[in-house]
């Protein structure tokens, strides 16, 4: 069965990386969700996707630049909720024991990846107890690396796509090259189409994950060819075609009990 993922909680259904969408998301049957790491100057660990304010909270700069009392008072777009802290966003998600956790570590607006900001991650998730259910993410290979040296029990993720492959030398020169560091392989679903037959050459579809859905065409194609993961901003519309192929399945393989 593909599992699902809510991406950034679900932004398709409430503001991004927010703590009501992070509440919400927990009463669908998402199977794990997923937010993004920034860490500011002022040693603050916030879940938010861009390396910069503009897009998503009612204030402009550098996410960096924030200070503890600057972040609660600036509110997310469309939204009563400021950005909230890893520990906030953990908190929430703790209790929810049968879902996953997609931990993407980002990097600054300079492109590089913060100092520090692994260790500190890997703290927070031992502190709640969540490094058996968390994932960490990245597209940054040394990222990735840094977390394998500093917390090499909790399990890794890499990020590709088309120019990101590119810049790497290649897909399959990529995919050889982080086949040995990550579990899991997420691919930009226009990559994975294109290069469908050289991936499942290299990999098995339960290590790969094909992103971001949110075409109810798209994703039942990509259900339909058993991939392992699925990342959606909508994950209602995944779950419900989801369901609605296991029911498919179960009467197929019983068709007396649909008489």
């Amino acid at each position: 069965m593909t599992l699902i993922t809510g991406h950034r909680g679900a932004r398709n259904l409430w503001p991004e990386n927010s703590p009501t969408g992070f509440r919400n998301v927990l009463a669908l049957d998402v199977d794990a969700v997923e937010f993004d790491v920034h860490l500011t100057d002022a040693g603050e660990l916030l879940v938010i996707h861009d390396a910069t304010l503009d897009r998503t909270v009612e204030a402009s700069g550098p996410v960096r630049a924030l200070t503890p009392e600057a972040r609660a008072s600036h509110r997310l777009k469309d939204s009563q909720d400021v950005i909230p802290t890893l520990a906030e966003v953990l908190a929430i998600l703790a209790p929810a024991k049968t879902k996953a956790l997609h931990v993407e570590i980002k990097s600054g607006p300079d492109g590089n990846p913060y100092p520090g900001i692994v260790e500190k991650v890997a703290a927070e998730l031992a502190r709640v107890g969540l490094e058996d259910r968390s994932t960490l993410t990245s597209f940054d290979v040394s990222v990735l690396e840094d977390c394998r040296r500093h917390a090499p029990q909790i399990a890794r993720l890499v990020s590709v796509n088309a120019a990101w492959a590119d810049k790497q030398g290649g897909l399959r020169t990529f995919l050889t090259q982080v086949d040995s560091l990550v579990d899991t392989v997420a691919i930009h679903h226009e990559l994975m189409e294109a290069e469908w037959e050289l991936i499942t050459d290299m990999l098995p579809l339960d290590r790969l994950c094909v992103w971001t859905l949110n075409d109810e065409t798209l994703i039942g194609k990509w259900l339909d060819r058993g991939i392992g993961h699925l990342t959606t901003d909508s994950p209602d519309i995944a779950l419900r075609l989801r369901a609605q192929r296991s029911t498919h399945d179960l009467h197929s393989q019983h068709p007396g009990d649909a008489q």
